[in-house]
C-alpha cells in the first residue's frame, strides 16, 4: 500500500551568484518561473499527495498568487516563510508537516509517510525520478537523487595543491529530491539543531550523521541541474527546447 507523500519545495534563497536583483527561483525559463517548473512536476506525479512551498517572508503572498493560484497548483497545502539558511527552511517545513492539519491526508498519515525535499531552483525533476526515489525510500528509508560524476575530481589543501585523486567510480553528484521517512528525518533534524549547523549542506548529511544510517543513491538525470549562475539559464532553455 502506498504511503502518504509530501513534497517540500525550497524557494527561499536569494540567489546571490546570479548577480541580479531577482532571486533565481523567480527567473523565467520557457516563459515560466523556475520554481513553477519544479512544483508542476510534483503536482503531476500520482505519488505526491501534498506540497509545502517554502519561500522568504516577503514573497509568501506573491508565491501564493503568482505560483499557486495562477498555475492551479492544487496540491500546495501551504506557502510558508523559510529561514536564512537551507536547514532552517527544511526544519520549518517539517514542523508544518508534523503540526498542522492540512486538509489533505489525515495528520497521522502525513506524519508516518515520506517527504521529498527538493530545491525550487531545480526545474527539471521528472516523474521518473520521483518514482525511482519512491521505490528506494520504501526499501531503504532514505535516498538521494544524483548522478555519477563525469570529471576527474581532485582533493586540494588550503594552498590549492593537489593532495589526492578519488576513484571516480565511487563519486556521485548529489541532486534533489532527497527523500526520507518522515519520523526518521524529523528526529535527525531535532538532534542536529542542538549542535553546530554551519557545515550542513544537505539533508542526507543530517540523516547520516545524526541517525547513523546509510542513505541510498538513486539515479536522477544530468538535466536535473540547479539554476545557480546566469549560464545555467541558457543551459535550461536548451533543455526545454530539446524537450519540445
Amino acid at each position: 500500500m502506498k504511503k502518504y507523500c509530501t513534497a517540500v519545495v525550497l524557494a527561499a534563497g536569494k540567489g546571490s551568484r546570479m548577480g541580479g536583483p531577482i532571486a533565481k527561483q523567480y527567473l523565467e525559463i520557457g516563459g515560466k518561473p523556475v520554481a513553477v517548473h519544479a512544483l508542476e512536476a510534483f503536482q503531476k506525479s500520482a505519488l505526491i499527495d501534498e506540497i509545502i512551498l517554502m519561500t522568504d517572508e516577503a514573497h509568501v503572498e506573491y508565491c501564493t498568487d503568482e505560483f499557486v493560484k495562477k498555475y492551479r497548483l492544487t496540491k500546495v497545502s501551504s506557502v510558508k516563510a523559510g529561514g536564512k539558511e537551507r536547514y532552517e527552511s527544511v526544519w520549518k517545513a517539517l514542523c508544518t508537516l508534523m503540526e498542522e492539519d492540512s486538509g489533505f491526508g489525515c495528520k497521522k498519515e502525513r506524519q508516518e509517510g515520506y517527504v521529498f525535499i527538493h530545491d525550487g531552483a531545480r526545474p527539471f525533476v521528472s516523474g521518473e525520478m520521483i518514482e525511482r526515489a519512491y521505490e528506494a525510500v520504501e526499501k531503504y528509508g532514505a535516498c538521494v537523487v544524483g548522478m555519477p560524476v563525469k570529471d576527474t575530481i581532485k582533493l586540494v589543501d588550503e594552498e590549492g595543491c593537489i593532495t589526492g585523486s578519488p576513484d571516480r567510480r565511487l563519486l556521485w553528484q548529489a541532486q534533489t529530491p532527497q527523500v526520507f521517512s518522515v519520523p526518521l528525518i524529523v528526529e535527525a533534524f531535532k538532534r542536529q539543531l542542538l549542535q553546530d549547523c554551519s557545515k550542513v549542506t544537505d539533508d542526507a548529511m543530517v540523516a547520516e550523521q545524526q541517525m547513523g544510517i546509510k542513505v541510498h543513491m538513486v539515479e536522477g538525470g544530468y538535466e536535473n541541474i540547479k539554476i545557480t549562475t546566469p549560464e545555467d539559464l541558457y543551459i535550461a532553455e536548451a533543455f526545454l527546447k530539446k524537450k519540445g
